[in-house]
């Protein structure tokens, strides 16, 4: 499934994009809840001086949740940084506890990226060509109009595709594709453009050692990737479903429908 070539090592900066999904002030188990003050030690480490051939740290966010706006921004903007937020364009002023019209909009205007995380968050390789178009370019078309500007990027849903996913993406007027494959970035980036995903126990050694490619931490979590793709293809979707949602302690009431993003756990766990 993951199809995308890596890059080859290189001298150049190069980029490692970090995934966030909720930040919440109160303490949950749940592994993709980030405590906001946790997110706000990473930001100020992100802030600082990075010692030479280290990665440089890109925060992004999946889903859309309204703690990106009243959580994540005032700390970015604190920190002098930027995110780039993917949305479910779906669940936009419809679905408790998500980011509205007016919401995204002030994002925007705050100078912060937005792209788009699909319609309804659906894994887009269930989806028939019909549904596929539908998942991809009416999410960008609700996020144009919110916004009046262009949307350009996706982030994969559960992190599936192969490759009628990403020729449906190009088709629909993508021309980037942020997946969940754990992988440095060199500049500029490619049409895919890999990411980690930050569980909830990162804390800013755990960090200082995965930004630092001397140590192997990266190399290990991608290592660990490639195993878990290899699980999903032997388990399925569904039984790889429940054997997530018991790793990750999922709160199932509070849950996007579909997979949240499947990227490694520095521990060493299912995503």
């Amino acid at each position: 499934m993951h199809d995308v070539k890596r890059p080859a090592p290189s001298s150049q900066p190069r980029s490692l994009f970090l995934l966030y999904h909720e930040l919440r002030s109160a303490p949950s188990a749940y592994s993709y809840v980030t405590s906001t003050s946790t997110f706000a030690e990473h930001a100020a480490f992100f802030r600082l001086p990075r010692a030479a051939n280290t990665l440089i740290p890109r925060i992004t966010f999946d889903d859309g949740h309204l703690s990106n706006l009243t959580e994540a921004l005032p700390i970015l903007q604190a920190n002098q940084l930027s995110a780039h937020f993917f949305i479910t364009a779906g669940w936009t002023g419809t679905r408790p506890g998500f980011l509205q019209a007016h919401h995204l909009r002030e994002l925007h205007a705050a100078g912060q990226s937005i792209g788009a995380h699909g319609l309804t968050h659906t894994l887009l390789t269930h989806c028939s060509p019909a549904q596929l178009d539908r998942e991809l370019r009416v999410a960008r078309l609700l996020l144009e109009d919110t916004l009046s500007a262009s949307i350009t990027t996706l982030s994969l849903p559960g992190g599936r595709f192969n490759r009628a996913v990403l020729d449906a993406c190009w088709a629909a007027g993508y021309t980037q594709v942020f997946t969940s494959v754990p992988c440095p970035e060199p500049e500029p980036l490619g049409r895919c453009v890999g990411r980690l995903n930050l569980q909830a126990d990162a804390d800013v050694p755990f960090l200082t050692r995965l930004l630092d490619p001397a140590t192997g931490t990266l190399l290990r979590l991608e290592r660990i990737d490639r195993l878990k793709t290899a699980a999903k293809r032997l388990l399925g979707d569904t039984a790889y479903r429940r054997l997530w949602s018991l790793v990750n302690r999922e709160e199932r009431e509070a849950a996007p429908a579909g997979e949240p993003e499947g990227a490694s756990s520095h521990n060493g766990l299912l995503p």
